[in-house]
């Protein structure tokens, strides 16, 4: 999730689980978030998910030719909470230069004095390969994040997998998931080059019993303890945004004086047991055996 896993108080990850929503009207319903999260854990205590109950959208690839709305939908007009400093904007959208443009700029939105941008696939994705292809912008108080997520909106417990770009600092990217609200497995790996050099590939690999993240083709994390694995379907999100509240993690927030971006030139999630869907794709060369 977008928040310092070492340091984040119960209220910004309450405030952040709340707002990962389709659409504003989920904020209305923020009084009713933490029972669905208590219902939702009970449940999933009572029924542990297993390997056959995982249901998975089918694998895809898009390379952004076009921004297929029956895939993703846009963010607009609200916050993930107090500890962000920027509304989300349909219009810093777009795409450009055969990329998905996520930008983030000065203009003052409701209550905010910054816009940024944020999307979401509308069906959920279960164990496989999933990877994307990004190049960050550079600013401190900013993150780049690629990540799946499920959470109370959905009367789910808060399940999470994440890469995020902490710009202040783009040589590093941070993976880390969690597991019905708690992070775990945490860790700063490095960007051979820079996040915001070139185009790099992230991945991870969700099985399971094991949890591996990869970048430029490099294994770099390995999670199998079970009680650290997500187990329930998730959503694909990709996002930018900045915080004033996060300095300890993100860095102190400065107004970088221009429009920064992030691009994005393909997403793809390929099924355990199905064939790779492009040259290049991790589910290529990694099986689930190595």
């Amino acid at each position: 999730m977008n928040a310092d896993p070492n340091n984040t108080s119960t209220a910004v990850v309450s405030d952040m689980a709340r707002a990962r929503s389709n659409g504003p009207s989920n904020l209305r319903r923020g009084l009713f978030s933490a029972l669905f999260a208590v219902a939702a854990t009970f449940a999933a205590f009572l029924h542990p998910a297993r390997a056959q109950d995982m249901t998975s959208a089918p694998s895809f690839v898009d390379n952004f030719t076009n921004l297929d709305r029956s895939r993703w939908y846009v963010s607009d007009g609200w916050s993930n909470g107090a500890h962000q400093n920027c509304i989300w904007s349909k219009d810093l959208v777009q795409l450009s230069d055969g990329a998905l443009s996520l930008g983030f700029e000065k203009r003052k939105l409701k209550d905010r004095e910054f816009a940024c941008a944020e999307i979401q696939t509308k069906q959920r994705y279960g164990y496989g390969v999933y990877e994307a292809r990004m190049k960050t912008d550079i600013g401190s108080g900013l993150n780049a994040a690629f990540f799946t997520y499920i959470g109370p909106q959905d009367k789910q417990p808060w399940d999470e997998i994440d890469f995020e770009v902490l710009t202040k600092d783009p040589s590093k990217v941070q993976v880390n998931s969690y597991i019905q609200g708690k992070p775990k497995n945490g860790k700063l790996v490095d960007v051979e080059g820079g996040a915001d050099k070139g185009f790099n590939d992230y991945a991870f690999i969700w099985e399971k019993d094991r949890l591996r993240w990869y970048v430029n083709g490099k294994l770099v994390h390995e999670v199998t303890n079970p009680d650290e694995l997500p187990t329930h379907p998730q959503k694909i999100f990709f996002s930018l945004w900045g915080s004033d509240k996060l300095a300890n993690w993100m860095g102190p927030f400065a107004d970088p004086g221009r429009k920064l971006t992030m691009q994005v030139k393909r997403v793809a999630f390929t099924a355990l047991g199905q064939p790779c869907q492009f040259p290049e794709s991790l589910a290529c060369t990694i099986t689930n055996s190595n």
